[in-house]
């Protein structure tokens, strides 16, 4: 579980640092037609059919899938075998488990640089609706700066309906060089629009920390945008500066972050809890795997825990294990819901899959797919506070920011009791 591969995010429209485990191939006798498109829907079938969580595969007969589109079918170029398993992972009607040709598959892995280039917006797809939806936009990106929000509808890329497209489409549309333009139909509500966006380079720093002065003393702010192979390291660092600095509290910020790698979110934890569970996860055959704090918190200070819809997966471990242990208050709107686990792998003509194969539960025990984290203090942000917000990005985590302002009277509240023991 602590291994790389293991991710949680909503998307492949940011680059994740994904450490790729390697597939091999389970019958030596695949061998012999190595090179074939053929090959690579067998590799993808096998890996179905040896991972994935749901052991009836959707109430679907995979062994005649396998007839079907393997034993019955050949293929005279890859992008022929690329639509069979697409077809193939449509049938688990499961929006993590998917299919990325080498380019896309390479683009999964860009990001241990911190660095891509697009337009910067995260995309989910809502499991009712079926439709391509903003998870959220990355703070001072194109898509932030134009007015973008967490769960506007993309109904078009660059005049092509979304209608029937999956995420690694979209994002292929959405990709381009920096300085190049594209053009998105947004549906908001009962509002349609379009906007057009220039392309540019992103770079995504996972940690951005302050020590705010505030009216209860010195709190440590901490932004954290994703749970990639830098962040738990850029975490510590924060954490222990703001400790030797004097910090009285800390508020950690998971708004619109949508997720990363599993080790990750359970080396930040521990950074939290001392002696903790952290999360379990359960595959397909019912066996359980937990992960503990097993060693002393960085620091035992109050701590508030902002979130809201577009707070996914790796930041739902996070502030569900927080929560659950009662060392943070959640304080925002309900999460996004995403308890599924997915498996990166390589496939060997260079493209990839994810594979969902587990699910995860938070300490408490509770099953947060589809349902998210239901905050211990609900704060809505209202229209005009998203848009002063997202036009002025200072404003975030001050007292101008309705939730950061409540995380500090709730902090306020906590040291009081402390100072009364």
């Amino acid at each position: 579980m602590a291994k790389g591969g293991l991710v949680l995010g909503t998307t492949a429209a940011m680059a994740a640092a994904v450490a790729v485990i390697g597939f091999q191939l389970a019958n030596p006798s695949i061998a012999a037609f190595r090179d074939s498109p053929k090959e690579i829907v067998d590799e993808a079938w096998q890996l179905i059919n040896r991972e994935y969580v749901d052991g009836s595969f959707n109430k679907t007969n995979w062994r005649q899938v396998r007839k079907q589109y393997v034993e019955d079918r050949d293929y005279s170029s890859k992008a022929e075998a690329y639509r069979s398993v697409r077809e193939m992972l449509k049938l688990l009607n499961d929006p993590y488990t998917r299919f990325m040709d080498p380019e896309q598959f390479k683009s999964m892995q860009i990001d241990t640089s911190g660095e891509l280039t697009g337009v910067g917006i995260q995309l989910g797809m809502d499991e009712e609706t079926k439709r391509l939806t903003v998870v959220a936009p990355i703070e001072d990106s194109p898509a932030f700066r134009a007015g973008v929000l967490t769960k506007d509808e993309i109904t078009s890329i660059a005049n092509k309906s979304t209608e029937g497209m999956d995420i690694n489409q979209a994002v292929a549309l959405i990709r381009g060089p920096a300085g190049t333009k594209v053009k998105l139909g947004i549906k908001r509500g009962d509002k349609q629009f379009e906007i057009e966006l220039e392309r540019a380079k992103i770079e995504i720093h996972p940690v951005k920390a302050d020590l705010r002065d505030t009216s209860v003393g010195k709190v440590g702010y901490i932004r954290l945008r994703q749970f990639n192979a830098n962040a738990a390291s850029d975490m510590r660092k924060v954490i222990q500066d703001h400790v030797n600095k004097g910090a009285v509290a800390f508020v950690m910020d998971l708004r619109s972050n949508p997720g990363g790698l599993l080790y990750s979110s359970a080396e930040i934890a521990r950074m939290w809890l001392d002696n903790a569970p952290i999360v379990s996860t359960i595959d397909r055959k019912g066996e359980s795997e937990r992960l503990t704090a097993n060693r002393q918190a960085l620091t035992n200070k109050p701590l508030v825990v902002l979130v809201d819809g577009g707070s996914a997966s790796a930041s739902e471990i996070l502030s569900g294990a927080l929560q659950d242990n009662k060392r943070a208050l959640i304080v925002g709107t309900k999460t996004f819901g995403k308890g599924l686990v997915q498996s990166v792998h390589s496939l060997s003509d260079g493209s990839g899959m994810a594979v969902t194969i587990a699910k995860y539960f938070t300490p408490s025990g509770r099953d947060i797919n589809k349902t998210g984290i239901q905050p211990d203090r609900v704060v809505e942000l209202t229209k005009e506070d998203l848009e002063k917000l997202n036009k002025n990005s200072d404003l975030v985590g001050t007292s101008s920011d309705p939730q950061f302002a409540k995380a500090i009277d709730l902090l306020a509240n906590e040291l009081r009791r402390a100072n009364a023991r």
